[in-house]
Formats: structure tokens, C-alpha cells, sequence
């Protein structure tokens, strides 16, 4: 079952608490006029503020020459329950195939950037490259979060996590222990 979460404005400075578990993201990208959405495991927190992502993209990946052109993109947080989609987007090619409406996904308006959010899942993270230099040698992008949106409930989603060779991962219960938290003099 697919759902529409109710979303609303997070700082981009907390999007870490969503992608420092390392779920699977959906990026969505758009050049020319054409969308495309790629399965990604392997991206990173670089900084809080501005709010830096690294991450990888073969460059024989579609989407690399749509987010190296445009120069933006969307990191979208999928929920467990869309694992079969991601999988199905993670092994089809978006150069001859729509995968929003192979995939009966909603491509969304974002606020910053071109690219579309997908409105199925829990998170959007618009992003702009904000570094090269890493590019061409590594096929890495830095990516600064312009805006970023998260559902409204539940704080906590159900995300997964690739363990490699077709395994993933379910994310699990949460435990708490602010009263050991010690924020970071940054």
C-alpha cells in the first residue's frame, strides 16, 4: 500500500537524524524536460551547516549525466513498505523508461530545484552540487540541502538499509539516551 505523507518544513541542519542510519534514498532528477529516479545505499553526512551530503554515482548510471548537467537534484527517504518499488527502480534503466509511471509514483513540485520530489515517500532533501572538484575523478557529488521536508508522524519511519547481495535491512526499534547526548562545539 502506498501512502501520502502530510509534510511540513524541517531545518536542513536535522536532516542528518534522517540519513546518518544510511537508509535507501530514491534521487529524483530532471533534465530537459525528462525525470528520472535512481536506488541509492551509499551516501554521507559531510557537514551540518550548511547541510553537505557526499555520495556516489557511477557515471554509467543515467542519472549521473542528469545531475551533473542540471546540477540538482532530490534525495528522497522511501519507507520499508516500498521496497519492492525500490528494488524494481534500482534495476531499470530510466534512458528508455518513465519510472514514475512504470513505478505508479507521484513526481511533486519542489520549492528550490527543478527535479521532482516523490510524494510516496517520507523525506525530500532538495539539493544543488555545491562542489565538483571530486567529480570527474570519482564520480562524487557533494550536494548542499537547499530545502529540506519530512513527514509529520510517525518521527521515526520504517526505513531500509542494503546489506549488499540482494539483503536488506529493516530499521529497527529506537533507544533512547538523551541524558548521555552531548552536543558538539561546532
Amino acid at each position: 500500500m502506498k501512502r501520502s505523507y502530510r509534510k511540513t518544513d524541517m531545518p536542513v541542519e536535522q536532516i542528518r537524524r534522517l540519513l546518518e542510519p544510511g537508509p535507501i534514498v530514491l534521487v529524483s532528477s530532471r533534465w530537459q524536460n525528462r525525470n528520472n529516479i535512481m536506488t541509492m545505499g551509499w551516501h554521507c553526512v559531510m557537514e551540518f551547516s550548511p547541510s553537505l551530503i557526499g555520495c556516489m554515482i557511477t557515471a554509467t548510471n543515467h542519472s549521473f549525466d542528469m545531475v551533473r548537467q542540471s546540477g540538482e537534484c532530490v534525495i528522497n527517504i522511501p519507507t520499508a513498505d516500498m521496497l519492492d518499488t525500490i528494488i524494481g527502480i534500482g534495476n531499470t534503466s530510466g534512458r528508455s523508461v518513465d519510472k514514475f509511471k512504470k513505478f505508479h509514483l507521484t513526481p511533486g513540485e519542489a520549492a528550490t530545484v527543478s527535479a521532482p520530489v516523490i510524494e510516496e515517500c517520507y523525506a525530500h532533501f532538495e539539493c544543488r552540487v555545491a562542489d565538483r572538484k571530486m567529480l570527474e575523478k570519482y564520480n562524487f557529488f557533494i550536494l548542499e540541502v537547499k530545502r529540506a521536508t519530512a513527514a509529520v508522524w510517525p518521527r521515526y519511519p520504517r526505513t531500509v538499509h542494503y546489506r549488499g547481495n540482494g539483503v536488506f535491512m529493516e530499521s529497527g526499534r529506537n533507544i533512547a539516551r538523551p541524558e548521555k547526548f552531548r552536543p558538539q562545539n561546532l
